[in-house]
């Protein structure tokens, strides 16, 4: 595409993308089939393409090569019980061995397989980067935040297989660690974060997920506060942070309501449907946009390469109100 946007400070460019996945919840609920409407919001919103999530068989004539610059892979929010054999806590977690089977596959090889698929599509579809959640959290867990496994052992246990996945990635084609407010990588570690980029044989860095980030501090009141937050976190990480190659922005604001559930459910519990639990994760991760133009020090501060506008749009009205708010505070256009 040709109407990039080139940001100068520092002497850097920048490109501005949207997520978006070929899940018919966007390729119908939110484009109504369209590839036309795809071309004409992108251009209208001076983007130069998407951050792409192949949830399905890909049509290259709908999410072009062209509009591909980054591919968001697949994300099992709970599965270091799997890879470890714990089949106690698998059965508490899935209720049966066929389930598992289902989710996982037969063995952790079959598992592997699945991923090192994923990992190949980033080569097909032509993308930039590759991202990748560094995370572990068991449903029953999710609400009081009491987690059997820490974000060392997390890491350790990423540490056992990444490097036979990163054999189907090209070497010109970096793998970016997203943070999360699960044990993995939060980035409140940076010691964690460093011993992650280390011990990955392949080009890698980390992408910033500011929304994620502000779910680690309940006590956050407002914009201002989630950017200072955010500042503070960017830091410490010292030089590591040069290690951001991307941002997906947006900001949740759900400290009240984290604390409020975590009271109502101070211990793990068990059956917890899929939706019950997907609305609470919706609930803590709000994906909302930023309205104040202090925002503008975080991008100024990281200078990332891929700045993903990321949202859980609505409808496709909500998508574009939700974009022109965040571009608005960025003095975009």
């Amino acid at each position: 595409m040709t109407f990039s946007y080139l940001a100068h400070k520092g002497d850097f460019a920048m490109l501005q993308l949207v997520n978006l996945s070929n899940d018919p919840t966007d390729t119908e609920g939110l484009l109504g089939g369209s590839q036309e409407r795809l071309q004409n919001f992108l251009q209208a919103h001076h983007l130069d393409g998407i951050e792409f999530m192949c949830c399905g068989p890909w049509d290259r004539s709908f999410h072009t090569p062209e509009m591909i610059h980054g591919l968001h892979l697949w994300f099992w929010p709970s599965w270091l019980d799997f890879w470890r054999g714990n089949e106690e806590a698998l059965m508490e977690e899935y209720g049966s061995l066929s389930t598992v089977e289902a989710v996982f596959g037969t063995s952790p090889e079959a598992w592997l397989n699945s991923w090192q698929r994923n990992f190949q599509q980033a080569a097909e579809c032509g993308a930039e980067y590759v991202v990748f959640h560094v995370a572990q959290a068991r449903s029953s867990e999710v609400r009081c935040r009491q987690f059997a496994y820490n974000s060392a052992q997390v890491i350790e246990a990423v540490l056992e297989f990444i490097n036979n996945l990163t054999l189907c990635l090209p070497e010109d084609i970096p793998l970016l660690y997203e943070n999360l407010w699960w044990p993995g990588m939060t980035l409140l570690e940076p010691e964690l974060a460093r011993e992650l980029l280390m011990g990955t044989n392949h080009a890698c860095g980390l992408m910033l997920d500011t929304g994620h980030l502000m779910n680690t501090n309940v006590h956050l009141q407002n914009e201002q506060q989630g950017i200072d937050y955010i500042l503070q976190v960017v830091a410490k990480l010292g030089d590591l942070s040069d290690k951001i190659y991307g941002i997906h922005l947006h900001q949740s604001l759900s400290g009240r309501f984290t604390e409020e559930q975590r009271q109502r459910h101070p211990v793990p519990e068990d059956n917890i449907s899929s939706g019950e639990l997907m609305n609470y994760v919706l609930d803590v991760d709000r994906h909302q946009p930023f309205g104040t133009g202090a925002v503008k020090k975080i991008v100024a501060e990281i200078k990332p390469q891929w700045l993903v506008h990321e949202f859980v749009p609505k409808n496709f009205a909500d998508w574009q109100a939700k974009l022109t708010k965040q571009q608005r505070a960025l003095s975009f256009y």
